[in-house]
């Protein structure tokens, strides 16, 4: 059985027309003579046809691994350049030559078109890895872990229950000499690599918030650094009502900043976004105090500051700024005191001897 494209029918028609046409109605045997060799033509055009339809069909024929019972399907490859209808005759004539084949059945065939061998390949792999997870055996934590893990917990709280019951005997005028504060910043500038006070806040020691605000930045902002400030567009803006001006800020953290000794972490960047300053002397950097900094270098004698996050999860078992989530000013300058309380007795006596406890 020879099958005809709609567009080879086509031309058999239209070729018939114009031999018909060309040789008048009167001549039937020119014209009969005529369809036969037309006939005979397309005939031949048709074999050829199916010929190559066969050829591309044995070329692009991929086996995949079969068992002895020849269950897996054979895979043939579609070429990507055939339209919808070549694309259908083709599956036709790949199936007549499945039932042509001994051993073979037309049911077992899988068709994909050219280019999408990788995606199932990829599909399949994906597949047999989660199979591969789902089947793994449930780790579970040792015993030695375990009980090292809870050593380490109890010897922590048994030195924060110490700090505690230390820091409950100070006096109260004394913890009202304390205040801590912490600043979040946004990027301004071409690449937002300069930086401008964006949110301000100040605790004092037993972490009561003495003032929280967002201030508004007058120049364009080119970076909000929002997955690590938490300040967005709208608590900035001119019109947030809410919101103070720069130079309003910087006042209310000096009223509350006067006479007061100050606890933060890296201080240096808050004050200067600030653009204030205070004496040396009434400042605690949590950030520049020598047994709270990592030792770098050859010999171990270069000090680096360490992240607040860590050093108050190290001394105080506290849990700030989790992966993820963005900071808040108000929770760091709470950790800073925090920290700053578990190092107080000793750094204070540092101090009286001689700041020897401080980097500079």
């Amino acid at each position: 059985m020879v099958f005809y494209t709609k567009k080879a029918k086509a031309e058999m028609r239209r070729r018939r027309k114009k031999m018909a046409k060309s040789h008048g109605d009167g001549d039937d045997g020119a014209a009969d003579n005529d369809d036969n060799i037309t006939e005979a033509g397309h005939k031949r055009r048709a074999d050829q046809m199916i010929n190559d339809a066969a050829q591309i069909s044995t070329t692009s024929t991929k086996k995949v691994k079969t068992t002895g019972n020849n269950d897996q399907p054979t895979t043939i490859t579609i070429p990507a350049n055939l339209t919808t209808l070549e694309a259908k005759k083709f599956r036709k004539d790949a199936r007549r030559k499945a039932r042509g084949a001994q051993g073979h059945s037309e049911d077992k065939l899988k068709f994909i078109i050219e280019g999408q061998e990788a995606i199932e390949a990829e599909k399949e792999a994906a597949a047999k890895e989660d199979k591969k997870k789902s089947k793994q055996k449930k780790e579970f934590p040792r015993i030695n872990d375990i009980l090292s893990t809870h050593a380490t917990q109890k010897k922590l709280q048994e030195k924060i229950d110490k700090q505690t019951a230390i820091n409950s005997a100070i006096p109260l005028a004394e913890k009202q000499k304390y205040v801590a504060i912490d600043c979040e910043m946004v990027g301004i500038g071409t690449d937002g690599v300069k930086s401008a006070l964006a949110r301000a806040s100040v605790t004092n020691w037993d972490g009561e918030v003495l003032l929280d605000t967002f201030v508004r930045v007058p120049e364009r902002v080119t970076d909000f650094r929002t997955h690590v400030s938490g300040v967005r567009s709208k608590d900035i803006h001119a019109k947030n009502e809410d919101a103070m001006d720069h130079e309003e800020c910087r006042l209310k953290v000096g009223e509350l900043l006067m006479g007061k000794i100050l606890v933060g972490h890296a201080l240096k960047n808050d004050l200067s976004a600030l653009m204030i300053s205070h004496p040396r002397s009434e400042i605690r950097d949590t950030a520049r105090y020598k047994p709270f900094m990592r030792a770098t270098g050859r010999s171990g004698g270069k000090l680096r500051p360490r992240k607040l996050r860590d050093l108050v999860y190290e001394n105080v078992g506290m849990r700030i700024q989790v992966e993820g989530e963005a900071h808040c000013s108000i929770d760091d300058a709470r950790a800073s005191m925090e920290l700053f309380k578990y190092a107080r007795s000793r750094w204070e006596k540092e101090l009286e001897k001689g700041n020897k406890g401080i980097k500079r």
